[in-house]
């Protein structure tokens, strides 16, 4: 489990470092999963938790609740406080290795239970770089669950919920699985009952128990350079009037700003570089299966790079994109892994590739599929990974990633001291440039002996990742909008020519598929118009929206939240607006 602040109460220091200091404290949202589901399964099957957390002596609070949690249910557990103040510093890989450590010390488990991300730097690494770690298995997102084997082995049957589709999965214990948001109800203690918590049921475990290290910011291979805040200035014009007269008013403000214009026609004004010699440092794209916008993108990026420090860019490939269509994206060399594209198979290809080329770079997309193989290729590697970077650029012959936090409220420049550098790069970030000419590059193909520890049955998917990030213009939906009315919103929709995104309630509801959140929890979009029609406007959904070019919010309540976080405010019925604004939009 991981204690984090709380989001409205974030700040910098002068020294440029998030301030925690006085700032409430909890655990996080996801970690909440994770502690009902292992008490939910420990209630049933008559096991024992322990709770494990890093951190400073403050994140004793997260143990507590967790045990007062377990305590009311009548399951047995302990907590495991791994603390001491060489672990400060610690990066993802630093504290996958405490972790993995104190596992080791207090175990053995069948089951390691972990949230899919914390809220704060939405990585998602710290669970598959454990599983590395203890060379166990990993699921990610698990959103069903089940474990059959009471008598003998045990299985776990889950189905797990990724970006845009779902995964169903088998896998034999002992293994590692991260929690989707929607698993189970999460875990809520209140404060006297968490002081409640018998002292004699939490344990602190030192550096020096768990050995000799390296700990903490030494035994971390990335370290985070220049801090910025993102500041947002939001226009915040609530207009009055008629409906007619506010509409009309309110097409003059998004002319104005430039928001009504398709900027789409421009996307590929650059080209990829000229095509490059197979030698010096080597660039690495991790191409997914049937993510061919995505792998487009990290070319275009893999390209540049290599540009900058006379290299090459190669595209290591899990699926059958053609050497012909790579070479145009960017790719002056290809490499084609056969035999398996699950997670953990391709990661122990991408692993031994590493190993032999030793590549100064590896980029791959921030995507479920691409988390996981990124971050266990980093631990094989001892490698600093960045995780859901939105720019990349070459600073002393050295790789900068530009990685957001807190919702993209900072973007800190993470840097690697590891010779491998690895970045997963958020879907949609990158431009796109046109392709180059055509061109013969060198290919050859490496049989990958899959481990088949994780047995995949199935791959589905309801929607695509790529829609919101490529979208120019977003209408985000609350639950003001019933799904019956969707049909109704369709003229709006293509007047802009945009795409529907939603809050958490809506997706939880099942009126849109998960791909289409947007908030702490989902989706971060930067459209040049966002359109909020039937939402509050609460903090958790809104700052997904925080790089939208203008946000223009539909309401009838005046005092709604969503117009102190907006451009331009619509005072009124959807119903009545989006008509109105239709017909004006129209006109134009």
């Amino acid at each position: 489990m991981k204690q984090i602040p709380a989001f409205e109460e974030m700040e910098l220091g002068p020294d440029g470092r998030l301030r925690r200091d006085g700032l409430d404290l909890e655990m996080n949202p996801y970690c909440r999963r994770a502690v009902a589901q292992a008490v939910a399964l420990a209630e049933t099957g008559g096991d024992q938790v322990v709770f494990v957390t890093l951190g400073p002596p403050p994140a004793e609070d997260v143990l507590r609740e967790a045990l007062a949690w377990a305590i009311e249910r009548g399951v047995a557990a302990r907590g495991l406080h791994v603390s001491d103040l060489a672990f400060a510093g610690s990066d993802t890989l630093a504290t996958a290795r405490a972790l993995a450590a104190a596992l080791r010390h207090a175990g053995p488990f069948d089951l390691v239970l972990a949230g899919r991300n914390s809220v704060d730097a939405d990585t998602g690494q710290v669970g598959p770089e454990l599983a590395e770690l203890l060379d166990l298995p990993f699921l990610t997102g698990v959103r069903h669950l089940r474990i059959d084997g009471d008598d003998g082995p045990r299985t776990v049957h889950a189905r797990c919920e990724h970006d845009d589709g779902w995964v169903q999965v088998e896998v034999a214990l002992p293994a590692v699985l991260s929690t989707a948001e929607r698993l189970i109800d999460p875990c809520k203690v209140d404060p006297p009952a968490r002081a409640a918590v018998p002292a004699e049921l939490v344990d602190v475990v030192d550096a020096a128990t768990l050995g000799d290290g390296p700990w903490g910011q030494a035994g971390s291979p990335t370290w985070v350079g220049d801090v910025k805040v993102h500041q947002v200035s939001r226009a915040g014009v609530v207009l009055s009037g008629t409906v007619a007269e506010q509409v009309a008013r309110a097409v003059e403000l998004l002319d104005a700003r430039g928001a009504l214009v398709d900027d789409q026609a421009v996307a590929d004004a650059a080209t990829v570089p000229p095509a490059r010699r197979v030698a010096g440092p080597l660039v690495a794209v991790v191409a997914e299966p049937h993510r061919e916008h995505d792998t487009r993108e990290l070319l275009g990026a893999a390209a540049s790079l290599a540009a900058e420090i006379d290299g090459h860019a190669v595209a290591v490939v899990f699926g059958d994109d053609t050497d012909a269509t790579l070479a145009t994206w960017g790719a002056d060399a290809v490499v084609r892994m056969t035999g398996t594209d699950a997670e953990d198979d391709a990661a122990a290809a991408l692993s031994a590739w590493s190993d032999e080329a030793a590549p100064w770079a590896v980029l791959a997309p921030s995507t479920a599929w691409g988390r996981e193989v990124a971050s266990r290729t980093a631990a094989h590697l001892g490698a600093g990974l960045t995780g859901d970077a939105v720019g990349l650029e070459v600073r002393d012959g050295r790789l900068v990633a530009w990685k957001p936090a807190f919702g993209g409220q900072l973007v800190a420049a993470i840097e690697t001291r590891s010779p491998v550098q690895l970045a997963t790069i958020r879907v949609g970030v990158l431009p796109a440039p046109a392709p180059r000419a055509e061109h013969a590059v060198e290919s050859r193909t490496v049989a990958a002996a899959p481990r088949n520890r994780v047995k995949v049955l199935a791959r589905t998917r309801d929607d695509d990742l790529d829609t919101l990030a490529e979208a120019g213009a977003v209408i985000g939906v609350g639950r003001g909008v019933d799904p019956s009315e969707y049909d109704d919103l369709q003229p709006l929709v293509d007047a802009l020519g945009a795409e529907l995104g939603a809050t958490r309630k809506v997706t939880d509801a099942g009126w849109l598929p998960r791909a289409r959140q947007i908030g702490i929890t989902g989706r971060t979009i930067s459209p040049r118009l966002f359109v909020s029609i039937g939402a509050s406007g609460k903090f958790n959904h809104m700052v997904g929206v925080r790089a939208s070019g203008t946000v223009l919010a539909i309401n009838p309540d005046p005092d709604a939240l969503v117009f102190a976080v907006s451009d331009i405010g619509i005072v009124a019925k959807w119903q009545d607006a989006v008509p109105a604004l239709v017909k004006a939009l129209a006109s134009l």
